[in-house]
């Protein structure tokens, strides 16, 4: 039995990942998945197994949410700030229930069985959104791309997410590409041009901004060359031309906007940089009239103090009301932290970015994905839906086992 279960338990993690894009139609199943390898977990682990857990970004992670789960039960808000606590267990949980697989292909630039699901389930989201693109086109006689209600609307989850799901995809796709030639490099590269054009496609700004920022951070690795420096400085350039894009598309689209007299609220939704704007003034406002926080005043006081301040900052009635119905958390994970669980639950949060920083900064693959968690945390509440926090765990999971395989050799090893 146990040797079934052992064969078995890499395959539903693979299974997990596969699906979670399709979370809004077989809602249940990734939850039976957990639930399996709960059960199961007992039966395949050893206690050498472990000893992986035993690193310090992990104990952080870990201390970070048994701050936050204490904090929350000691002033009595555990019930409203339970659906949070439980995203983030949700992401060390996984992490824990990851160890006695023993995939070390997934780190050690091969795709191994969970690295396999991203890629799959990035190029099933593709052709999920492509298909349901077509069939919207065709039913509305229109094609339009970026913003258009047809690529709102065709999208398999939220579009911060499918880009964050895109970058992960690319990120494995280019550390499983060998220096030497091997056939299996043509589809790597293939999947990582595929899915930087649907990137583009669908308009997803933080994914292309953080793909920017990862490109950059991989010329510190490998053998130093003129062409890096060039590369380098290609992606700062971009990264200040992505920015004034993004500064200068609001007016654009009030323009655009200005000539319909009702705007669907799909589209409404889309406008993240106007949306982001006002949600960190409105944060700003909070943390202005809190001052410091040493224990924060919770997860849910947070919303309603954003509902609140939605009622008197904002002037355009329409607008005030869509804020105020949709309740819009604030969209930065740090300060969320801050605000709902106090400074020390975001120092913690910040000593384990800086650590797993300088204790895998030799490494390029769980620094790239440190970045992406770090460029997603500042612009989304990831811990505030369940897909974000799968994707979390995932990362967490680079962080725990990924191996040395890309180095940086201007840096020494701690």
């Amino acid at each position: 039995m146990k040797i079934l279960l052992s064969a078995l338990y890499p395959y539903v993690f693979l299974l997990l990942y596969l699906v979670i894009p399709f979370d809004n139609y077989i809602r249940a199943l990734p939850n039976i998945l957990v639930i399996i390898l709960v059960v199961a977990f007992p039966f395949v682990v050893k206690k050498s197994d472990f000893k992986k857990l035993a690193t310090p970004p992990m104990l952080l992670f870990f201390a970070f949410f048994v701050y936050l789960a204490v904090n929350s039960i000691f002033n009595g808000r555990i019930f409203d700030d339970f659906n949070i606590v439980k995203k983030v267990m949700i992401a060390a949980g996984l992490a824990i229930l990851y160890i006695p697989v023993n995939d070390l292909k997934s780190f050690t630039g091969k795709t191994g069985k969970i690295n396999t699901a991203i890629i799959a389930s990035a190029l099933a989201a593709i052709i999920f959104t492509i298909y349901n693109f077509v069939i919207i086109t065709h039913n509305s006689g229109n094609f339009a791309l970026v913003d258009s209600p047809q690529i709102i609307e065709s999208l398999l989850i939220d579009r911060v997410y499918l880009g964050l799901l895109c970058c992960l995809s690319i990120v494995i796709s280019f550390t499983a590409i060998q220096k030497r030639y091997h056939p299996s490099n043509n589809y790597y590269l293939a999947n990582i041009i595929l899915n930087l054009i649907f990137i583009v496609l669908i308009g997803s700004k933080i994914a292309m901004v953080s793909l920017v920022v990862i490109a950059l951070v991989r010329q510190f690795y490998g053998q130093r060359k003129l062409w890096k420096m060039l590369i380098a400085v290609t992606a700062v350039i971009a990264v200040i031309g992505l920015f004034y894009f993004i500064k200068n598309e609001k007016s654009f689209k009030n323009d655009s906007l200005a000539n319909s007299k009702s705007t669907p609220a799909f589209i409404e939704n889309s406008l993240t940089y106007e949306l982001r704007a006002v949600v960190w003034k409105s944060t700003a406002n909070i943390i202005k009239d809190e001052g410091f926080t040493f224990f924060g005043i919770g997860f849910d006081e947070t919303k309603d103090r954003l509902v609140a301040n939605y009622k008197t900052s904002i002037n355009d009635p329409q607008k005030r009301e869509r804020f105020i119905e949709n309740r819009y958390n604030t969209h930065n994970q740090f300060l969320d932290f801050y605000l709902s669980a106090g400074f020390v639950s975001l120092l913690l949060f910040l000593l384990f970015i800086i650590v797993s920083f300088l204790v895998k900064r030799n490494q390029f693959l769980p620094i790239a994905m440190l970045a992406l968690f770090v460029m997603y945390c500042s612009v989304e509440n990831l811990f505030n839906r369940q897909i974000g926090a799968y994707y979390a765990g995932f990362i967490l999971i680079v962080l725990m086992v990924s191996n040395r395989r890309l180095k940086n050799n201007k840096i020494k090893e701690l």
